[in-house]
């Protein structure tokens, strides 16, 4: 698939060093410049492109204000922050971006962001916004994490701990954060400490301490207070399945 991207930085070096390794990736087949958002959109307006590459610190609108305008679009185009800090990244996975690539970048770094960018544009149905992601931090690099790998989550005070098939991620967002926003992606709460992806519960047992349940080999416990809701669920998902 031959891609047309849009590189947006207010630092003329960094644009050039953007747009270059951009070009030499065989997947890009143009690539438009702009130095801050005004000029992004003016681009936009004339020209559709399948991503936009984006610092975020510039002067006047800036990339995450930017990001916002462009999820109003009709068919926005996928969105990629590519910046020196990391302080976004919360930001970054609230406005559902495909990637958040840190400076200086790399040409595998940004391989990696245009095989996502291309993945999602080779199913006509899918869109930036169709798998949400969140950010995690792998060996010194930021990359966003599809939702649909988290088993369960737990929280550590003011952060959270994802848990994967094969890992866990420390993430600079609570549990009760996580608990509303990914509600409607099956993740229910189980307990203070705990949020868990209901479709992947295999049982719910009453021990001596109170209930617990099982998932992915683990045990974690449920609240006196969450044990009815999550009865309630588990219920509904059963006739669910059932009565299909």
């Amino acid at each position: 698939m031959s891609l047309v991207v849009l590189a947006v930085d207010d630092e003329p070096p960094a644009l050039d060093e953007l747009a270059y390794l951009l070009n030499a990736d065989g997947r890009v087949a143009h690539v438009h410049r702009a130095g801050d958002a005004t000029e992004a959109l003016r681009v936009l307006r004339d020209t559709e492109v399948d991503a936009v590459f984006l610092d975020i610190r510039m002067p006047g609108l800036d990339g995450m204000e930017l990001a916002r305008v462009l999820r109003r679009f009709a068919q926005p185009p996928a969105i990629v922050f590519v910046t020196a800090y990391d302080v976004g990244a919360v930001d970054a996975f609230d406005l559902g971006a495909t990637d958040y690539v840190r400076k200086p970048v790399r040409a595998e770094r940004l391989g990696e962001s245009l095989r996502r960018v291309a993945g999602l544009r080779s199913s006509p149905a899918a869109g930036p916004l169709d798998e949400p992601s969140i950010p995690v931090e792998l060996a010194g690099t930021t990359r966003m994490l599809p939702r649909s790998s988290v088993r369960w989550v737990e929280a550590q005070g003011d952060y959270a701990r994802l848990h994967t098939g094969d890992a866990s991620h420390l993430v600079r967002v609570s549990l009760a954060t996580l608990a509303e926003r990914w509600a409607n992606g099956g993740f229910v709460r189980i307990h203070r400490s705990y949020l868990v992806q209901l479709r992947l519960v295999t049982e719910l047992r009453l021990t001596g301490s109170g209930y617990v349940v099982a998932l992915d080999g683990a045990e974690l416990p449920v609240s006196r207070r969450h044990t009815r809701e999550l009865k309630d669920r588990l219920i509904r998902a059963v006739k669910h399945d059932w009565t299909r």
